[in-house]
C-alpha cells in the first residue's frame, strides 16, 4: 500500500511540475527583469563602445527596474564578447553591445568568423557616429582636396594606420582610395591605442578613426582634423566639413547597437527594445553621446535587422573592391 502511495504520489508531482513548467515561462516573460541583467561589451574598458555601454547601462536600470552590468569580454576584434553572447541561455539576461565591427564588417571580411549575424536577435541601433580623418599637423595639409592632390602627388608615400586588418577603420580607408583613385600604404596594428601611438608620434601620417576616440587629440593640437565621414556635419566638430563635401556620397559611419541571443522571445527583445528607445530620447543622455561625436538613435527591432544587413551588404561590396584579405 506505501510502495502504491508513493507511486502515486511521484505521478502527481510530475504532474504538476508538468503543467506548472508554462506558467513559470509565462511568468519569467511577463516579470522581466526579475534579476539584473549583464551588458557584454567585446572590446576593452575606456573606449567608446564602452563608454556607451556604460551610459546606456546606467539608464536602462532606472527604466527596466532592475540593474543592468556592464562586463567587458574583449579579444579578437569583438568576435570573442559576441561568441559568448551568442551562446548565453535566451532569456534576455545577456545582451551585448555590438558595434559596425562586430556586426557588419566583420562579417564582410571574415567567412570564417565563429559566429554570424543570425545567431543574434537585433534589439536597438543605440547611436551612429563617424569616422573621422585625421593626420599629423607635421604634414603640409589642411583640407580634403589638398590631401587628395598630395596623394595623387606621391602615391604607395603614404601611411595610413589602422586598428587591424579588415575592421571598420580600416575600410574606411580602403572605400576612400576606392572613391578618390589614389593610393596609400596600409599599416594594421593590433587595436587602438597603438595605431593612435604611432600617429601622435608621426611614425604613420593618416588614420580614420572613430571621432570619439580622436577628437580629443584634436582639440588639444596633437591631429589635425580634415574631415568626418559622416554625410553631415558633426554638432561636435561643426567647422570640420565632411569628407563628402569634396567626395559626394562619401560615407563611413560606424554605430553601436544592443543584440539579445537569436532565441530570445520576442516579447523580451520588444521590451529591451522600448527601454533603449526611451533612455535615448533623453535630453541629457542625447548630450552626452553628442558630446563624444554621436548622435543617439533607437530603432524597432525588425527596423535595426534591416539597418545591419544593408552596411553588412555595403562593406562587401568595398571588401570585394578593394581585394582585402585577412593577413
Amino acid at each position: 500500500m506505501l510502495k502504491k502511495m508513493t507511486e502515486a504520489t511521484r505521478l502527481a508531482v510530475l504532474g504538476c511540475a508538468l503543467f506548472a513548467a508554462p506558467f513559470v515561462v509565462a511568468q519569467t516573460k511577463t516579470d522581466f527583469p526579475s534579476s539584473p541583467v549583464r551588458l557584454i561589451v567585446p572590446f576593452p574598458p575606456g573606449g567608446a563602445t564602452d563608454v556607451m555601454a556604460r551610459l546606456v547601462a546606467q539608464n536602462l536600470s532606472e527604466v527596466l527596474g532592475q540593474t543592468v552590468v556592464v562586463e567587458n569580454k574583449a579579444g579578437a576584434t569583438g568576435a570573442v564578447g559576441s561568441v559568448f553572447v551568442a551562446n548565453a541561455l535566451p532569456d534576455g539576461y545577456t545582451i551585448l553591445m555590438g558595434t559596425a565591427s562586430t556586426h557588419s564588417v566583420s562579417p564582410a571580411v571574415n567567412p570564417k568568423l565563429p559566429y554570424a549575424l543570425k545567431d543574434f536577435a537585433p534589439i536597438s541601433l543605440v547611436a551612429t557616429f563617424p569616422n573621422m580623418l585625421v593626420i599629423h599637423p607635421s604634414m603640409p595639409i589642411k583640407t580634403v582636396p589638398e590631401f587628395i592632390a598630395y596623394l595623387k602627388a606621391n602615391p604607395g608615400k603614404v601611411n595610413f594606420a589602422s586598428t587591424g586588418t579588415g575592421g571598420s577603420v580600416h575600410l574606411a580607408g580602403e572605400l576612400f582610395k576606392l572613391a578618390t583613385k589614389t593610393e596609400m600604404v596600409h599599416v594594421p596594428y593590433k587595436g587602438s591605442s597603438a595605431a593612435l601611438n604611432d600617429l601622435l608620434s608621426g611614425l604613420v601620417q593618416v588614420e580614420f578613426d572613430n571621432m570619439t576616440t580622436v577628437w580629443p587629440y584634436v582639440q588639444a593640437g596633437k591631429l589635425r582634423a580634415l574631415g568626418v565621414a559622416g554625410l553631415e556635419r558633426s554638432a561636435a566638430a561643426p567647422n570640420v566639413p565632411t569628407i563628402a563635401e569634396t567626395v559626394p556620397g562619401f560615407e563611413a559611419n560606424s554605430w553601436v547597437g544592443l543584440f539579445a541571443p537569436a532565441a530570445t522571445p520576442a516579447d523580451i527583445v520588444n521590451k529591451i527594445s522600448a527601454a533603449t528607445r526611451r533612455v535615448l530620447k533623453e535630453p541629457a543622455v542625447v548630450q552626452k553621446l553628442a558630446s563624444l561625436g554621436a548622435v543617439a538613435k533607437g530603432s524597432e527591432p525588425a527596423e535595426f535587422a534591416s539597418f545591419v544587413s544593408k552596411d553588412m551588404q555595403r562593406w562587401k561590396e568595398v571588401v570585394t573592391a578593394a581585394n582585402v584579405k585577412l593577413e
